[in-house]
């Protein structure tokens, strides 16, 4: 990454905020934007012919205003006026993650806000950029805990008005700002695409379940069964004819304070499809135990409790791990029967489709016991056909990895460059735009 290269310095001063270049003087927020709070929710203020949407704290995110969930109240003529929101307005979070801050953009017309939120809105356009405003508080509040203490002290965290008010900000010219604010938004974007295109893609995958399971890859008639349609060659059988079930080991504190402790997979550790081994536990294996419990690249592991059913192959990641007695884990018993086929069918049976209702109302904790888990009937296409199933589904996989490792790196890259940018560490005009542009597409 040459273009994070250092340039020298600029002269320096000490402020509030830190050592700062001589030219970005410190003001306080208000003497940049006139700050004002919403109307407050109330049962009489949702009286009355005149409902209008409203912005909640829950619609405002870092950088972005989501609409998809709005409530409505009465406004009156005089509160419309009021309250009216402008392109490049600030909202900024009194409570909750307080500081959050999101530019309204003028998306829905007649569109307010309730009192948790202030409104920020510039005096004067030639002195500050709004868009840099915003990132400068996504730094301060997120990153940096530059206002650490500045809430109000309350059993529930908020930003007051007064304390926003009094708020120091750095501000250097106004098109070092715009500038500031470009680089990071260029890389804001391109998180945002990864986002929609992870979420497109689960989208996809979705329907390639459905599409995949209920009339397969062989443009055969369907027939009806207990678990739905499926193509017309497919037998329908229980599980425990084509796989060997156990259960892990149970926890105990023994166990947990036994002597040479190896690591175990929990049900936290087995998500949809992945197992995430960032936080593992230990505890002790006898020799017995060892051979009975111990995981093989190829095995499924499938949550008794929890969310029940949901299930991941096990790929050998850490070096001789076990799994406690909250997963049941699974091996084929001839080779008609595929873990990975499998795996994908829970999927779709219990993640989207909930075929199965193991999750039942006569008991407090959701769980799939080990004698249900064999009553389970599945769909039994020959080998070749789960083979490529599995191939589909799989490069629909690869596909969401590759967007998701794409957004944490840029995520990454986003941080450090707020962290650098705000703080001086690194100057805009050291940055090599177009190859910074060309990162963010690679």
């Amino acid at each position: 990454m040459g273009w994070l290269c250092m340039s020298e310095m600029d002269s320096v001063t000490s402020t509030e905020l830190g050592e700062l270049p001589a030219h970005w003087p410190v003001q306080r927020f208000d003497s940049l934007f006139a700050v004002q709070q919403g109307k407050q929710v109330s049962r009489t203020n949702r009286i009355g012919e005149n409902q209008r949407p409203f912005l909640r704290t829950k619609n405002v995110f870092w950088g972005a205003v989501d609409l998809s969930d709005l409530d409505e109240m009465h406004f009156t003529e005089a509160e419309e006026k009021r309250l009216a929101l402008h392109p490049g307005d600030l909202l900024v979070c009194e409570g909750g993650d307080i500081g959050r801050t999101a530019i309204w953009n003028d998306t829905l017309p007649r569109c307010y806000y309730q009192n948790h939120l202030h409104r920020a809105r510039l005096r004067d356009k030639g002195a500050a950029d709004s868009q840099f405003a915003l990132y400068w508080l996504w730094y301060a509040f997120e990153i940096g805990s530059v206002y650490f203490g500045r809430g109000n002290v309350t059993t529930i965290p908020n930003l007051s008005q007064s304390k926003l008010c009094e708020l120091p900000l750095p501000v250097p010219p106004l098109l070092e700002q715009r500038k500031i604010a470009g680089v990071l938004g260029v890389v804001q974007r391109a998180m945002e695409q990864q986002e929609r295109l992870l979420a497109l893609t689960a989208e996809l995958k979705k329907a390639l379940l459905h599409q995949l399971f209920t009339a397969g890859l062989r443009g055969e008639p369907q027939k009806e069964t207990e678990i739905g349609l499926v193509p017309e060659s497919w037998e329908v059988g229980p599980l425990a004819t084509l796989f060997y079930t156990q259960l892990g080991k149970m926890l105990s504190q023994k166990a947990r304070k036994g002597g040479d402790p190896k690591p175990y997979l929990r049900n936290k550790n087995v998500q949809w499809g992945a197992i995430d081994t960032t936080d593992l536990l230990s505890m002790g294996f006898n020799e017995r135990e060892r051979g009975k419990f111990i995981l093989v690249p190829g095995d499924l592991l499938i949550c008794e409790g929890g969310e029940p059913g949901r299930a991941a192959i096990w790929h050998g990641d850490v070096k001789e791990c076990y799994y406690q007695k909250a997963l049941h884990r699974l091996r084929p018993k001839s080779e008609n029967a595929s873990n990975e086929f499998l795996a994908y069918w829970l999927e779709f049976a219990l993640r989207y489709q909930d075929l199965y209702g193991v999750a039942g109302a006569s008991s407090t904790i959701a769980h799939l016991p080990e004698v249900q888990l064999k009553m389970l009937q599945l769909p039994q296409p020959s080998r070749a056909e789960q083979d490529e199933i599995v191939e589909c589904l799989s490069a629909a996989d690869k596909k969401m990895v590759f967007h998701q490792s794409k957004y944490v790196a840029l995520t990454a890259l986003f941080r450090t460059l707020l962290h650098q940018l705000m703080t001086a560490q690194l100057r805009v005009h050291d940055l090599d735009l177009p190859e910074l542009e060309q990162l963010t597409r690679d």
